[in-house]
């Protein structure tokens, strides 16, 4: 029989590159939009690091390596552009890290609260986490749009964790790059870090408590993390 012994703590997590694997249809987004203007596609995984930067940072810097001098002014249209062709790929090739399914299951049954704290706009992952059949595992997805300030600040994460009710004095981040350790540094909280993420930096350079290299690692660093809080 499994043991509450996780009640009252709140887990927030990183959505793209921590729970869901979704460089290929981002840069294949990318890709088309450089295609579209007459430029050669962006590799596959030499782009995948830029996406912890968030879309609009993945459009310009794509841009940008493809020798395109970048237009500020245009940008808002090549945005929206951009957002409509994702929109509609979504999901063609991201899934869920293996392990995410099984260990949000176990940490939800142990009484841990689980919610997104994400760059990514809130309706864009809302659809993907649907798509995904994800979204059960959370009481709440949320995204820049829905707090103060996005991550780095720590508002996200205290405020994501207020909104399910939780206490940020017993909360932990999970993610995978400085967004994200930046965050929950300044929010006060424990912070694991996915080494198979989107980070250009090296994942021990990222000032994190602990490092995991797989999903199914999690539990035993909450854990260690959790025991720590506690002394």
């Amino acid at each position: 029989m499994t043991t509450r012994d996780l009640d009252g703590w709140t887990v927030a997590f990183d959505l793209d590159g921590t729970l869901v694997e979704t460089h290929e249809d981002l840069v294949g987004t990318l890709n088309r939009m450089l295609v579209l203007h007459g430029l050669p596609e962006a590799p596959m995984e030499s782009a995948a690091e830029l996406i912890g930067g968030g879309a609009r940072a993945l459009l310009r810097h794509g841009f940008e390596r493809a020798g395109a001098n970048w237009d500020e002014a245009g940008a808002p249209a090549l945005f929206k552009d951009f957002l409509a062709d994702y929109v509609e790929h979504i999901a063609d090739h991201s899934r869920p890290f293996p392990g995410v399914v099984e260990t949000l299951e176990r940490l939800a049954a142990r009484g841990a609260i689980l919610c997104v704290a994400t760059n990514k706009r809130t309706d864009l992952s809302e659809l993907l986490l649907e798509k995904l059949d994800l979204t059960r595992h959370f009481a709440a997805i949320v995204g820049p749009d829905k707090v103060s300030a996005c991550k780095p600040s720590g508002a996200h994460l205290i405020e994501a964790v207020r909104l399910v009710g939780g206490d940020p004095a017993k909360a932990l981040m999970v993610g995978d790059a400085a967004p994200d350790t930046g965050a929950a540094r300044n929010a006060g909280m424990p912070c694991v870090v996915c080494t198979f993420g989107y980070s250009p930096i090296p994942p021990a350079d990222l000032g994190g408590d602990v490092l995991i290299d797989a999903f199914d690692d999690l539990e035993a660093a909450l854990d260690r993390l959790i025991a720590a809080r506690a002394t």
